[in-house]
C-alpha cells in the first residue's frame, strides 16, 4: 500500500434498515464521507439519528435484524462488506477499535480489568506471551492515566469509579494500536472535569499514534474541542458536512443552526434565552417524501415536503442539503 496516498476510511452511498415485523425502519439512508489517516471526524445528532448504526456498520457489530442494504465502506483499500465473520475479526480490535458508551456493560464483571486488557490483546497477537501482555497493559493503563497499575491489574470494574472504566475501556481499544478509533458517545455518563481529561486524553494519545477517529456525539462542545471536521446526521441522512470552524460559524442547514441555538455559550456578551427545535423526530417506518427536517423547520416550503434537496457546496469540503441553500446558489449565479 502506498503509504497515506488513499483514504483510511470511505464510506459511500451507506444504507442500513432494519427489518421489523411493523415494516422496514431505515435507520441509515444513504450518506458518504471519507476520512484521512490521524483526523477527527465528529458525527452529531440526537438519538435515533443513525449516528451509531453507521459506526457498528463499519466494524461489523450491526445487530439483527439490522442490514447494511446498499453501499460501500471501503478501509485503507479493503472493501469491509466483502469479509467474512471471521476475516473481520482479525479487523476488529486489531485495525478497527470501537469505545462504546457504557463502560460498565462493556466490561465483564467476574474478570479483573487486568485479565480483559490481556485476553484482549492476546486475542489479536498470538505470539505474544502472557508476560509481555501483562506489561503491555500495565503500560497502556499509565498511558491512560491510570495510578497504582500493578494493584489495579488485579480488580475487578465494580471497584473502578465511572471515569476510571472509561480510561480502562480506552486502554483496551487502544492496546492493539489501531489505526481507525470509533468513539460512541464515550464521555456522555461522565461529570464534566473527568470529560474534559477523557478528551484531552484521547487528543495526546490521537497525536502520538496518528489513528483517525470517528467521534459520535451529541455535544457541540465536545465536536468543537477534539474535531477536524463534521457530519451533521438527522433521520440517517447527512444533512451537513465540513471542516469544524465552518459548521460552528457558518452553519448552512436550519438543523445546525437549530443545534447551535440550543446549546449554552459561555462567549456570550449578554443574557440569551435557549431556543429549543420545536416537534419530535420523524417516524423511520414512514419517513416523508423530502426533507426530513422540513415538519420541523420554521423556513419549510413546498418543496421541501416533497422532494429531498440535493448537497450545495457552500464553500471548500462544506456542503449542506437544504432546499435554502439551493435558492441563494441559484440566487448568486443570477447575480
Amino acid at each position: 500500500m502506498s503509504e497515506k496516498k488513499e483514504k483510511l476510511l470511505e464510506v459511500k452511498d451507506l444504507k442500513v434498515s432494519f427489518f421489523t415485523p411493523a415494516g422496514e425502519v431505515k435507520a441509515v439512508g444513504g450518506i458518504s464521507y471519507d476520512l484521512d489517516y490521524g483526523e477527527v471526524m465528529g458525527v452529531v445528532g440526537e438519538s435515533g439519528s443513525g449516528k451509531s448504526q453507521e459506526a457498528y456498520s463499519i466494524i461489523g457489530l450491526l445487530q439483527s435484524p439490522g442490514k447494511v442494504v446498499g453501499g460501500s465502506i471501503t478501509f485503507e483499500g479493503q472493501d469491509m462488506l466483502a469479509l467474512t465473520k471471521k476475516e473481520m475479526q482479525e479487523y476488529r480490535g486489531n485495525k478497527i477499535a470501537m469505545i462504546f458508551q457504557n463502560p460498565m456493560t462493556s466490561l465483564n464483571p467476574v474478570y479483573t480489568v487486568g485479565n480483559q486488557l490481556v485476553e484482549a490483546l492476546r486475542a489479536h497477537d498470538s505470539k505474544i506471551s502472557r508476560k509481555e501482555a501483562e506489561q503491555r497493559a500495565m503500560e497502556m493503563m499509565e498511558m491512560v492515566g491510570i495510578n497504582n497499575v500493578q494493584k489495579r491489574m488485579n480488580q475487578y470494574p465494580h471497584e473502578f469509579s465511572g471515569g476510571m472504566r472509561q480510561r480502562v475501556m480506552i486502554a483496551m481499544g487502544l492496546i492493539c494500536h489501531p489505526q481507525l478509533l470509533i468513539a460512541d458517545e464515550p464521555t456522555t455518563a461522565l461529570d464534566v472535569t473527568i470529560q474534559a481529561q477523557i478528551l484531552d486524553l484521547m487528543k495526546s494519545l490521537q497525536k502520538k499514534t496518528g489513528m483517525g477517529i470517528i467521534f459520535i456525539t451529541h455535544n457541540l462542545g465536545v465536536v468543537a474541542d477534539i474535531c477536524d471536521k463534521v457530519s451533521v446526521m438527522y433521520a440517517g441522512k447527512i444533512v451537513e458536512q465540513g471542516p469544524v470552524d465552518d459548521i460552528f460559524y457558518e452553519p448552512a442547514h436550519p438543523y445546525t443552526k437549530g443545534l447551535l441555538r440550543s446549546m449554552p455559550r459561555v462567549d456570550a456578551q449578554s443574557y440569551e434565552r435557549l431556543i429549543p427545535i420545536e416537534g419530535t423526530p420523524v417516524d423511520m417506518l414512514n419517513p416523508p417524501e423530502g426533507c426530513p427536517f422540513a415538519p420541523r423547520c420554521e423556513k419549510c416550503m413546498k418543496i421541501c415536503l416533497k422532494k429531498m434537496p440535493p448537497y450545495v457546496e457552500i464553500s471548500d469540503k462544506h456542503r449542506s442539503a437544504c432546499w435554502l441553500c439551493v435558492e441563494d446558489l441559484m440566487n448568486k449565479e443570477e447575480n
